[in-house]
């Protein structure tokens, strides 16, 4: 696991080849921001985070199970791209969920300091998807900023509403 690094991923920098190629504007591993994204867009506040299916524990299912004691423990089952491994299972189930929890909590800081957040997985940049999650997420960007620098038009409150059409009378223009 030493031989593993949280940055400069292969994923992570086809997200960013990509968004500098299409104009998009960034910084990386921010400090001052909780959980330190991968990718900060200070023009849009947005947050990118580009996980590991494996790490972050992408589409498994976390079911809670009693035990005898009355306590609750949390199992998880493999999905499509996260499989998890038969030695040494437990620890791997409580890493994983000790990240899911930690990125739900970063996400809810984030979206607390007026931030967006956006999560993209390993598996939607593979070759056959890659191009429709790219294009998805330029969509995504320009919405937000349209959303948050839209002009917001200022209504003066009537005294007394005015009528839209009145009757016209029957000796007019006669």
């Amino acid at each position: 696991m030493a031989a593993i690094h949280g940055k400069d991923t292969k994923p992570e920098m086809v997200v960013r080849r990509w968004l500098w190629g299409h104009g998009f504007r960034y910084r990386l591993n921010h400090p001052r921001l909780p959980g330190k994204p991968d990718i900060v867009m200070r023009k849009y506040r947005t947050c990118i985070f580009v996980n590991g299916c494996f790490w972050h524990g992408h589409g498994v299912g976390l079911t809670p199970t009693p035990s005898p004691k009355g306590e609750e423990n949390k199992q998880i089952e493999s999905s499509d791209c996260c499989k998890i491994p038969k030695t040494n299972r437990e620890f791997w189930m409580n890493k994983i969920i000790r990240n899911k929890e930690r990125d739900l909590k970063v996400q809810h800081e984030l979206a607390y300091m007026g931030w967006h957040s956006i999560t993209i997985w390993e598996c939607e940049l593979k070759p056959p998807k890659r191009e429709d999650t790219l294009k998805s997420l330029a969509y995504t960007l320009n919405k937000i900023f349209l959303q948050d620098h839209s002009i917001r038009r200022y209504e003066i409150p009537e005294e007394e509403p005015m009528m839209a059409a009145e009757e016209i009378p029957d000796n007019y223009n006669k």
